[in-house]
């Protein structure tokens, strides 16, 4: 505050008005500093937490393409066209995918193999069965013998039934290959060798020959 009857041109009064002008607090001056630190401050942390989820993030795609390389058995193999140098992540990937896509060929393959094994005991249950008829049939009938029929008769028996089996595996059956013919094969024994039909066709069979003998 200046004095009664001071002029503005006075040095005193010059001075007066420096230090009161706010952009020479020296507490100013301090907050401004230490602003400036806090900034600085958290962009370093925000720098080293980025560059941590970044080596977080590069070390499980390294752990990834190890594991890779240790399930896969085609990298374990050595490549003599790259020699003893590591496999490239390119290279790792390429044989994942080819390894894998051998394993669905392989489990196609099976599964084939399984279903053509699986018709093999159903065909085997319905012999099963029929000979197990043909066993009771006979020893229901223990006088069997006592009315004997001729040879040719037997003949006429089983030609009628084997005419009868032929037409329908003839129109089921395709040779275009070995393999469609084997599953063919099966799939006619399954439909038309149950032991009902085959009841039916010999039944069939039966009452045509006795109209020819009687």
């Amino acid at each position: 505050m200046t004095e009664p009857g001071a002029s503005p041109e006075d040095p005193w009064v010059k001075v007066e008005y420096a230090y009161s002008d706010n952009s020479l607090d020296p507490d100013d001056e301090d907050s401004d500093y230490h602003q400036e630190s806090y900034k600085e401050s958290y962009k370093d942390r925000r720098r080293r937490a980025h560059t941590q989820a970044e080596q977080k993030r590069r070390d499980a795609i390294k752990r990834g393409y190890d594991d890779l390389q240790t399930i896969v058995p085609t990298c374990q193999q050595q490549d003599f066209s790259i020699g003893s140098q590591k496999l490239s992540k390119a290279i790792v990937l390429q044989k994942t995918i080819d390894y894998i896509q051998f394993l669905h060929k392989e489990k196609k393959k099976q599964e084939e193999e399984v279903s053509t094994l699986r018709k093999d005991v159903m065909a085997l249950k319905i012999m099963k069965v029929n000979y197990e008829q043909i066993v009771k049939a006979h020893q229901d009938n223990p006088h069997e013998g006592e009315d004997q029929v001729s040879d040719q008769v037997k003949f006429n028996v089983f030609q009628g039934i084997m005419d009868s089996l032929f037409q329908s595996f003839n129109a089921c059956i395709s040779v275009a290959s070995f393999q469609e013919l084997s599953a063919c094969v099966f799939s006619w024994i399954e439909e038309h060798c149950k032991p009902q039909t085959l009841r039916e066709i010999v039944i069939g069979v039966l009452h045509q020959l006795k109209n020819q003998l009687y």
